[in-house]
């Protein structure tokens, strides 16, 4: 095993293995991404085979989001896409921005704990599937990773997240074998030109003829971009033509006209080094690309990185539901894609900026920049968003020169402040900084100023979506017992689970209804539907059978009562329910019940299973409905268990089976306090996984002599 010294030693270990995996595997590209401290994401710790600018859309990946990165570490699952159109199939985001004829694998790095995902990349010309030897050696690799990173912890040197990338090289191309003047010949000899890029796309190398055929110097090329140094060939098409060459490992072919009228053949040949281009002249003149007929002085064109880049992070927007996910999208994407090291999201309240997230900056700062009225000129926030135009600052002193304290308050060095607008109407402002100062070209600037709409718009979106959100909830719980009461010759325990993000109210609730010194009621139900109308038709059918249970009326006309009262209601809603009479003196429990689930019954020597309840419609269906009695005596000890459907449903799973299974997990559950039994029950079950419906339980067990 390796022997980590330093984080130094730890680093070079990690490369070291990481490269030779690349290497080993035969992949074009490679990726280790090591998940952060404390937070459900993904950070890009080392790149191979590839500039560190390629991977700018995807240096931080949500472990939610629907990449392979992120499905591999979440479902600790080997993710393989063998093809191009396998990849639109099943992540239709990332086949957005990643248009490349391509294959790849997302593997788990995981030891002791899991770390992260080893993704590797191959050209689309191999075979479109793994073979189990390949599958082995990447799970033997990804072993070996983990316990680098686990001997690396030990030692105090974890890794920690980077602004970017380390990029490594996959094994080291030897030349010592070829005679440069030689081969400096053979190439001159060659009709056309040739030339090699590196794989961030500069000239290392130009021939005479390519020199000629490119009308420029060699020594004025040489370390520049051609994108950059050939104004003829600044456009997002060409450097697209590198990029496809780059991420495909395949040839790629096309044709450019150096102006005036002088049509030239690319052929870039790329491999793990970087890139061959043999240059030609084309026989034939090829119609025009979109905008190759631009004049000189129009506006330099988006590069394609960063046109992949708004590509990507719009797509991302649309899927944020509430305003914490804007806020960590931007932060944990927008942010790293730009090199910012801050982050202030404001929104427009009551003439206001009120700062709903921030990142990088302290609380102190924070304090003093909250609530700022929208006229402010103690920052340009507050004129931004009134004349809808982005304010870019390069440096402290610019900005100093017309608000002189902002500088002092933040302690950042350059600023860029993005108000978000719809329709006219100011919705916040978003304000990135930086720790050093930072130029914003005219192309950045555009691409800001359109990510600011994106997030505009999806900031008050989710505004709304909290908002409503909020009110629905709170209404749920209102509608809820806070707490349970005492009853004489029994324990209880009840829980209420929201369905998870983006679903997180609905129609479950419970109750436990007094009736004297010697009975109770234990009722539960469903209502169909996970919106503001089912909570309150929740609250309306719990209303109901409180007040006909109170009265003394038997289980089966409790339900009757209330199922009249829907119908008449006619919510368009249905709702199961489940009642059961506790009689403490006649040692007996009568139930009734709504197309509910079965209710649990476990004994005290263990015997756990379903109470077979006569079977009645729905609440709310039929107005003359007839609900049948079921009568169980009530033995000392005896425990049972009332649920909502979301406790057992699974999609494939038949609910016979779910019910089984969850009387089997009952039968061994310790019952010495029933919380703590509800959170095992939960704990085995799928509920605490990503829910599409909440989940209510109901406890009660007899105890005598109460």
């Amino acid at each position: 095993m390796t022997s980590v010294g330093d984080p130094a030693a730890a680093e070079r270990a990690l490369d070291a293995e990481f490269a030779e995996t690349v290497r080993r595997t035969g992949a074009s590209l490679g990726a280790l991404y090591l998940l952060a401290p404390g937070e459900q994401v993904l950070w890009l710790d080392v790149l191979c085979g590839a500039p560190a600018e390629f991977a700018a859309p995807w240096t931080r990946v949500a472990t939610a989001s629907p990449a392979p990165v992120a499905d591999a570490v979440r479902e600790d699952r080997m993710v393989w896409v063998g093809s191009q159109e396998e990849m639109a199939r099943s992540y239709p985001r990332t086949a957005m921005v990643l248009p490349y004829p391509l294959a790849l694998v997302a593997a788990p790095v995981t030891g002791a704990r899991r770390w992260g995902t080893l993704l590797l990349m191959w050209p689309a010309t191999r075979p479109p599937y793994m073979t189990g030897r390949e599958r082995g050696n990447i799970a033997s690799s990804c072993r070996r990773l983990a316990r680098l990173l686990e001997e690396a912890a030990g030692q105090g040197h974890a890794p920690a997240p980077r602004a970017e990338p380390r990029v490594v090289a996959a094994a080291d191309h030897d030349r010592s074998g070829v005679p440069s003047a030689a081969a400096e010949d053979f190439v001159e000899r060659l009709p056309g030109g040739s030339c090699s890029l590196d794989l961030g796309g500069r000239f290392v190398y130009l021939s005479s003829g390519a020199s000629d055929l490119l009308g420029c110097p060699a020594n004025r090329l040489l370390g520049t971009l051609p994108w950059q140094s050939l104004r003829w060939l600044d456009d997002p098409a060409y450097e697209d033509r590198y990029r496809a060459a780059v991420l495909s490992r395949e040839p790629i072919v096309f044709t450019a006209c150096r102006p005036p009228d002088r049509w030239l053949d690319f052929h870039l040949y790329p491999d793990a080094s970087g890139i061959s281009v043999r240059i030609v002249p084309t026989g034939t003149p090829s119609p025009p690309l979109p905008g190759t007929a631009r004049s000189a002085s129009s506006v330099a064109p988006t590069r394609a990185g960063r046109l992949y880049q708004l590509t990507h992070l719009a797509a991302a927007l649309t899927e944020v539901v509430g305003v914490q996910d804007v806020i960590d999208l931007v932060a944990d994407q927008i942010m790293p894609a730009f090199g910012a090291q801050g982050l202030v999201l404001s929104a427009a309240d009551a003439g206001r900026l009120r700062i709903t997230g921030h990142r990088g900056y302290s609380a102190q700062s924070i304090e003093r920049l909250d609530g700022l009225p929208l006229d402010t000129d103690f920052t340009p926030a507050g004129r931004a968003l009134s004349n809808g135009t982005p304010a870019f600052f390069a440096n402290a002193q610019e900005m100093r020169r017309l608000y002189p304290e902002a500088p002092q308050v933040s302690g950042k060095e350059a600023w860029a402040f993005l108000p978000l607008i719809i329709s006219g109407r100011p919705v916040g402002c978003c304000i990135l900084s930086y720790d050093r100062p930072h130029t914003f070209p005219a192309e950045e600037r555009a691409v800001l100023t359109s990510l600011a709409g994106l997030i505009a718009q999806a900031l008050d979106r989710a505004r709304l979506y909290d908002v409503k959100q909020d009110l629905a909830h709170g209404l749920q719980q209102a509608l809820l017992p806070r707490t349970l009461p005492r009853v004489a010759g029994a324990r209880v325990a009840a829980r209420y689970l929201p369905a998870t993000r983006g679903m997180d109210i609905g129609g479950d609730f419970y109750d436990l209804i007094r009736l004297g010194d010697t009975a109770a009621a234990a009722v539960i139900g469903d209502v169909q539907g996970h919106n503001v109308a089912a909570a309150a038709l929740m609250g309306q059918v719990r209303t109901g059978v409180y007040a006909h249970a109170t009265l003394g009326t038997s289980p089966d006309q409790v339900l009757a009562r209330t199922n009249r009262l829907l119908t008449e209601l006619s919510p368009d809603l249905f709702t199961s329910c489940l009642y059961a009479h506790f009689d403490f003196a006649a040692r007996r429990v009568t139930l009734a019940g709504a197309g509910h689930p079965p209710p649990l019954l476990r004994l005290p020597g263990g015997d756990t299973r379903p109470v077979a309840v006569a079977p009645g419609p729905l609440l709310g269906v039929d107005p003359d409905a007839v609900f049948p009695l079921t009568e169980i005596p009530l033995t000392p000890g005896m425990l049972l268990l009332l649920y909502t459907d979301g406790l057992i449903e699974t999609p494939g799973i038949d609910l016979d089976d779910s019910v089984a299974d969850l009387a089997g997990r009952l039968a061994r559950a310790d019952d010495r306090d029933l919380d703590l039994l509800i959170d095992d029950l939960l704990s085995m079950t799928r509920a605490t996984e990503h829910r599409t419906d909440d989940v209510a339980l109901l406890v009660l067990q007899e105890r005598s002599g109460g």
